[in-house]
Parts: C-alpha cells; sequence; structure tokens
C-alpha cells in the first residue's frame, strides 16, 4: 500500500478524552516596533490532551509559529500561562527551563537551514546528546543514533552523509531524530511538511503518527494548510490576526466551520470531484495591522456578515458544543457552503 493511502487511513482519536497535557491561558507575545506594539499573540488559549495533536491553522502572518515558540519558551511570552504537566513553566527559571527543555521540542519548517551544513548526520542527530551528557560512552551514543536514524527511517548507512548530499524528505526525518533524542513528551512542529512535495509530505505525516502512536507524544501540529492539517490533528485551531477564531473537532470544522474567516479558508481547498460544485468564498478588503489593532472583531473589514457590534465589541471564544468554540457574534447566521 503506497504511502497516500496509508494517510486517508490513519486513525483518530478515540471517544474518551484524556487529561491535558499541555494547557496555554491568556498567552501574548508583543514586539516593539517604531510604529508601535506588534500583537504578533493576543490572549491565545487552548490545551492539548496528552498523546493527542491540535493543528493550529491561519495564514502567514497570523502567530501561528510565534505561538508555538512562546509555549516552549524559544521566546519569553509578554503574558499568560503556560501549564505543562500542572506547572506553569513560565514562571521557571533559566535553569529549571533548561532542565524541562528536553521534554519540549521543536520541528523547524525548513529541514535544510535549521541543520549545520557542516555536521554528518550522525553528529548532527548526537548534537543534544552530547550538550545534555546523555550517555558516558561513544559506543553507547552511536546505538542511540542508530536506533534514532531507523524509528525516522534513515538508513544507517548515511551516518557519514551530509545535510546537502539529502533530499528535502530525507533533511525533515534528521530534524525529527534530532528531537526525539531526549525523549519529549511534547513536541511543536512548525510546518513541517511545507517546504516539501506532496509525495514527501505524506510520507512524513505518516511517520510522526507512527511515532506519536509508539511513543505516546503530543503534538502542536502548526500549518496553513488544512487539507494536511486533517489528516494528523485530533482538534482544529483557527487562527486570524493573533487571535483564535474558532476551536473544532477535525470532523465537523470540515462539514460545518462557524466562523467566517474559516469558511472562507474552507473555500479555497481544491475540491476533486469535477461535477461537484462549491461556492467559493472571496474576501474583500485588507488585513489590518496587527500594529495597535483596531477595537472589535479583527476580521471585520473582510467580512461577509459584518454589522456594527462587530466594530464596537471584540467577540469571545464561546463554547458551542463538544470540542468546538468560536469567536463570532453572528456565527448562527453563517450560510454553508
Amino acid at each position: 500500500m503506497n504511502e497516500g493511502n496509508r494517510l486517508n487511513q490513519t486513525s483518530h482519536s478515540s471517544a474518551v478524552t484524556p487529561p491535558a497535557l499541555l494547557e496555554v491561558k491568556n498567552l501574548k507575545k508583543y514586539f516593539s516596533t517604531p510604529k508601535g506594539m506588534l500583537h504578533a499573540v493576543d490572549d491565545v488559549s487552548f490545551q492539548i490532551a496528552k498523546g493527542k495533536t491540535l493543528g493550529l491553522v491561519g495564514e502567514s502572518g497570523c502567530g501561528k509559529s510565534t505561538t508555538g515558540r512562546a509555549v516552549i519558551r524559544l521566546i519569553e511570552p509578554s503574558a499568560g500561562q503556560v501549564i505543562f504537566k500542572g506547572k506553569n513553566i513560565l514562571e521557571y527559571s533559566s535553569r529549571q527551563i533548561k532542565d524541562i527543555r528536553k521534554q519540549l521540542q521543536i520541528v523547524f519548517q525548513d529541514p535544510y537551514s535549521s541543520l549545520n551544513p557542516r555536521l554528518s548526520i550522525a553528529e548532527l542527530i548526537a548534537d543534544p546528546l552530547y550538550v545534555n551528557n546523555v550517555y558516558k560512552t561513544k559506543q553507547e551514543t552511536e546505538a542511540r543514533i542508530r536506533e534514532l536514524m531507523d524509528t525516522v527511517g534513515l538508513a544507517s548507512r548515511l551516518m557519514n552523509s551530509y545535510p546537502h548530499e539529502l533530499d528535502g524528505g530525507r533533511r525533515q526525518r534528521i530534524g525529527v531524530a534530532r528531537a526525539l533524542a531526549l525523549n519529549p513528551e511534547f513536541i511543536v512542529l512548525d510546518e513541517p511538511v511545507s517546504a516539501l512535495d506532496v509525495c514527501i509530505q505524506a510520507q512524513i505525516l505518516n511517520l510522526l503518527k507512527n511515532i506519536q502512536r509508539e511513543l505516546g507524544l503530543t503534538y502542536l501540529f502548526i500549518s496553513h494548510n488544512l487539507s494536511v492539517v486533517k489528516h494528523i490533528s485530533d482538534t482544529i485551531a483557527v487562527m486570524y490576526l493573533g487571535k483564535i477564531v474558532e476551536v473544532s473537532d477535525y470532523k465537523s470544522i470540515f462539514i460545518a466551520p462557524q466562523h467566517p474567516y474559516t469558511q472562507a479558508l474552507l473555500s479555497a481547498i481544491p475540491f476533486p470531484k469535477l461535477d461537484v460544485k462549491r461556492e467559493r468564498v472571496l474576501l474583500e478588503g485588507d488585513i489590518p495591522s496587527p500594529v495597535n489593532p483596531p477595537a472589535g472583531c479583527r476580521f471585520y473589514g473582510r467580512c461577509l456578515y459584518r454589522q456594527d457590534l462587530c466594530q464596537r465589541e471584540t467577540p469571545e471564544l464561546v463554547t458551542t458544543g463538544p470540542e468546538r468554540a468560536v469567536a463570532c457574534h453572528f456565527a448562527d447566521n453563517l450560510k454553508q457552503i
């Protein structure tokens, strides 16, 4: 069976939801600019159950990657809480966060720029092991390198190869192996397949799902592609200009989106059946500046359903059903496409 077929048969979550491993509360990240404060992430909240995947989706510049990096403190948040295994890691000292970072890892978008081109594959994978003094002997380290390469589907004959000698898929497998080296519990996947062609995307997604199932990992999967997010996520959160505007289980959001922005994103996905026509939702107007953003709903200027209330009051993220929430004053009035 080819990789694409296996991708479509990937199982999702069971009916019983395990307790949250990670909970983010009112997370904010602002950057100071000459024109004012840039609201990259503005009051974002979500939680991810142990062993599950939250897909965070939105267009470029909406704050997805900043959210992922702030969650694991690669960049320091401006405010909020990140509760990992019951403790707020934003209160940790630099020494404490260094110890817990072994459990919090990230796979970056570009598999080439995230790797040191001067190091061999074995050296790249061994780097976190050496930095954290995991093994005492060279033999133990080499055995772990071989184990990790086997886990991510890299042939042992490539140990002495360099990143420029490999294709994008193999480079990204190196990034996954490095993230797994210290046996983490939570991994941020920051657009890990966006730089790969479609066939390789399917292989990497299957790899990530298999590793998650075998090791019980928890993922925050960041992407701008709803079609990709659908195949790996248990829950999907849609982000627009620094805010989460809709949260849903992976099935319902494709059947009946509750936010106008989600509806527009879905309408842009190519439909595989030529005899089925779907209405395209075309957004008008400009995206507001994230520097000192306007009051009210940030989607107001582009929304087909906008009313005066939207310009005056910021909609809260309100629960609308099991595993569903939306930040829209008039979500009930949406015409389904």
